[in-house]
């Protein structure tokens, strides 16, 4: 018998994408305190990467305490030099973000990891880098009117599948990992796992 997949994340594009390649998976809020456990590790120094990589482990393995199978965790973190940016929490952050990281290439760093009976089993970090056009005023405001609210539901306030798709010159790294979700080494594991056919 397969083994059982949950997705420990209440992220809706993260659940549309295993759904789309053909992963069956139940999706399960870890409920931890993400800003508190975030602010913790930058009083200490974490770097970025190592902040979403933790923090995907930790509701992975929260998940994975009362739930059989395996469970993937996830976190995305935007880097712009050492400085992390976390999803807007209005429209005027929103905008302070897209000014700061108008002409800048920044890095998203996109952990997941994998747990079993409450212990992680596989990790992986994919790092894509994207470089943002010098926006000008006029076309921040529009982007944000035309956007809206759901811009605050992702770091940088840009979503990549939509209008997002303009504000950028350059991208290096898989659009799946962008959108929050390395996808195709996830497949490998599962593949090799047997929870999807060779």
């Amino acid at each position: 018998m397969s083994l059982a997949v949950t997705l420990a994340s209440g992220s809706a594009s993260r659940r549309a994408v295993l759904a789309a390649a053909g992963v069956v998976a139940k999706a399960v809020a870890p409920n931890v305190d993400e800003d508190s456990f975030r602010t913790a590790l930058r009083a200490e120094g974490v770097s970025v990467r190592d902040q979403a990589m933790q923090l995907a482990e930790l509701k992975a393995v929260r998940v994975s305490q009362s739930r059989a199978g395996l469970v993937i965790g996830g976190d995305q973190m935007l880097a712009l030099g050492d400085t992390a940016f976390d999803k807007p929490k209005d429209m005027a952050e929103a905008r302070r973000h897209l000014e700061r990281l108008s002409g800048q290439t920044h890095t998203l760093e996109t952990a997941i990891v994998i747990c079993e009976e409450g212990r992680p089993v596989w990790r992986h970090l994919a790092r894509p880098k994207l470089t943002m056009r010098p926006l000008s005023p006029a076309f921040i405001d529009g982007y944000l009117d035309a956007g809206g609210e759901k811009l605050l539901s992702t770091v940088g306030a840009y979503q990549l599948e939509g209008l997002g798709a303009q504000l950028f010159t350059r991208i290096e790294g898989d659009y799946f990992s962008i959108l929050g979700l390395p996808l195709l080494p996830l497949l490998d594991y599962l593949r090799v796992r047997k929870v999807l056919p060779q």
